[in-house]
């Protein structure tokens, strides 16, 4: 199993559910998270994935539904970092 972490400084406020939900529809995606520091609003986008394959395809869908829904017609912020882990334990 792994884990792609995304880190935001600050977590972006407007609505992206969509990404979890484009992300969660594609096999080998366990689980995916959108977690926010209340105080200083930096966050982490957490997803847990069968395999390194699974993290592409996840990416891919959400590409491709960011297209679809014209999320690139105007700028937007992007992570400061992406770190994906292999967990070890559980």
């Amino acid at each position: 199993m792994f884990a792609r972490v995304a880190v935001w400084e600050p977590m972006p406020t407007d609505d992206r559910s969509w990404v979890l939900e484009a992300a969660k529809a594609v096999p080998g995606v366990r689980e995916t998270f959108h977690l926010v520091d209340p105080e200083t609003g930096n966050g982490l986008s957490v997803g847990l994935y069968d395999s390194r394959e699974a993290i592409s395809a996840a990416h891919a869908a959400i590409e491709q539904r960011a297209r679809e829904i014209g999320w690139h017609d105007r700028p937007r912020p992007g992570p400061v970092s992406v770190t994906v882990y292999e967990v070890v334990r559980s």
